[in-house]
């Protein structure tokens, strides 16, 4: 369910590309991925995937919907505050990372996606909790952060350092016959 989750919102997140956007998928942190990062002139994203099976039910979307505070998550039948801090501390490491990297102040920010479900916002506090296919309309209204071509350049060159470094899969097997 994990993996199909990721796919969906990749998907979903892949659309940004035509809006200038630059994305990525399964982002290599520390000890950790960042499961996908978009980059555009609103800014720096860290989207945190989470797929979540959902109860049984006639009416389909009340089983289906998850209340959000701005602090925890509201499921059916479980809370978590969790989701939403691992999503901040995804985004500040990106950040760090970054700022670091070029050697400037940016603020990456987290957004949460849980795919197949409704989010029922309760409070306008915290970060963006949202089902992936409304990313087209957060990308539109979300505050911007203004990023010039120039500062997207240099993000997205540091961003490409870190996930264009893997050998592919020929290479590495010619190296296994010799």
């Amino acid at each position: 369910m994990g993996y199909d989750g990721e796919v969906a919102v990749g998907q979903e997140l892949n659309q940004l590309l035509r809006d200038g956007y630059f994305v990525y998928h399964d982002f290599p942190a520390d000890r950790f991925n960042i499961d996908h990062i978009a980059v555009g002139r609103k800014g720096i994203f860290a989207i945190e995937t989470k797929a979540r099976s959902k109860p049984a039910s006639n009416q389909r979307q009340t089983a289906a919907t998850v209340e959000y505070n701005g602090r925890m998550l509201q499921f059916p039948k479980h809370t978590d505050t969790q989701i939403v801090e691992q999503a901040k501390r995804r985004a500040k490491w990106l950040s760090t990372l970054i700022s670091s990297a070029i050697g400037e102040d940016v603020a990456a920010r987290a957004i949460v996606a849980l795919p197949g479900w409704f989010v029922k916002r309760t409070s306008p506090d915290g970060i963006p909790v949202v089902n992936p296919r409304q990313f087209t309309s957060l990308f539109e209204h979300i505050g911007p952060r203004e990023l010039s071509d120039k500062m997207i350049r240099r993000i997205v060159f540091q961003i490409e350092q870190k996930c264009r470094n893997v050998d592919p899969v020929s290479s590495i097997c010619e190296e296994e016959k010799s």
